[in-house]
């Protein structure tokens, strides 16, 4: 799993402290300690910075290339801000994070991404928002974003497609759909380009003692459609143990063989199932009812692991 550290975040308030102080030294740990924990790129989200765009974004990729050299990946809607932070790199690959395929964007930004040699993440939402169906988001990807990077060149390893995360409270009916969608866009083209989601919105306005339960989760449900590159959060070791348990094809622990019939009942388009849950256990129940959240079998309610399950 390809892990774009998502921890440099303008809804931080320590991140916003930090660049009001432009307080390097803050940055620097944080992403020296996200590569350490095995990101590797990092998602700069400095947001629009419409007043200090111009010095900002150079000095963030001064800062952060002068202690690692991964990939930055530039999430912003301020185009000149993206390209004044693109003239600084000197080390890996950047990522420009995003374009969608609403007119103004997808006419421009693509074009930004090939100058710089950068990779594009492109949102499959266009002018009227992000549709629910998976087919509907495919087609956007299909009609829209990749044709946009052939008329222009732009090679289509370099095109990654992020077919869209929603949070499970408030968009529940997107989460399933989500599943549908990367496994479609696998085969939809020749060569498909790569996909990439947001993982952790899945869990946005949750409480926090469940968003890492849900996110785990979710991770090993769309790892068994194939996904292969995130942005999430690298100091999550337990979500990072679920990626090595499905990756490795470690069963020796319950919850591991749980998190592995998730997987393998997933990439074989099936649904999960209670008779694969030791339903004496609690720790494999909260699993469960979080799929059944995820799928959309239950109606999601902040509650809903004291909630009795659906078999």
């Amino acid at each position: 799993m390809y892990i774009i550290g998502e921890n440099i975040h303008i809804i931080s308030p320590k991140v916003k402290e930090a660049l009001a102080n432009k307080d390097a030294k803050y940055f620097q740990d944080s992403a020296v300690k996200q590569v350490e924990a095995g990101a590797q790129a990092l998602d700069l989200n400095l947001g629009p910075r419409k007043k200090d765009w111009e010095e900002v974004f150079p000095w963030m990729v001064e800062t952060v290339e002068a202690v690692v050299d991964v990939s930055i990946s530039f999430d912003s809607t301020n185009i000149l801000g993206i390209e004044a932070g693109l003239k600084k790199i000197t080390k890996a690959q950047p990522i420009i994070n995003s374009t969608s395929a609403e007119e103004e964007r997808l006419e421009k930004v693509p074009l930004l991404a090939k100058k710089y040699n950068a990779r594009l993440v492109a949102l499959t939402m266009g002018k009227s928002g992000i549709p629910v169906a998976a087919d509907e988001r495919v087609n956007i990807a299909l009609e829209k974003l990749i044709p946009r990077a052939m008329e222009i060149d732009f090679p289509i390893e370099d095109l990654i497609i992020d077919p869209l995360v929603l949070t499970v409270s408030g968009c529940q009916e997107f989460c399933p759909e989500l599943i549908g969608a990367i496994r479609t866009l696998q085969f939809a083209w020749d060569p498909p380009p790569p996909i990439s989601v947001g993982l952790s919105n899945v869990s946005n306005a949750v409480p926090r003692e469940n968003r890492p339960l849900i996110n785990r989760v979710y991770c090993a449900m769309l790892m068994g459609t194939g996904l292969k590159m995130m942005i999430a959060d690298p100091f999550d070791e337990e979500l990072k143990d679920v990626i090595r348990i499905i990756e490795e094809r470690d069963d020796s622990s319950a919850t591991g063989k749980l998190y592995l019939k998730i997987h393998d009942r997933i990439e074989a388009m099936e649904e999960p199932l209670i008779e694969d849950v030791d339903t004496s256990d609690a720790e494999q129940m909260a699993i469960w009812k979080t799929v059944q959240i995820l799928l959309n079998k239950v109606i999601y309610a902040d509650a809903y692991l004291e909630q009795e399950a659906v078999g």
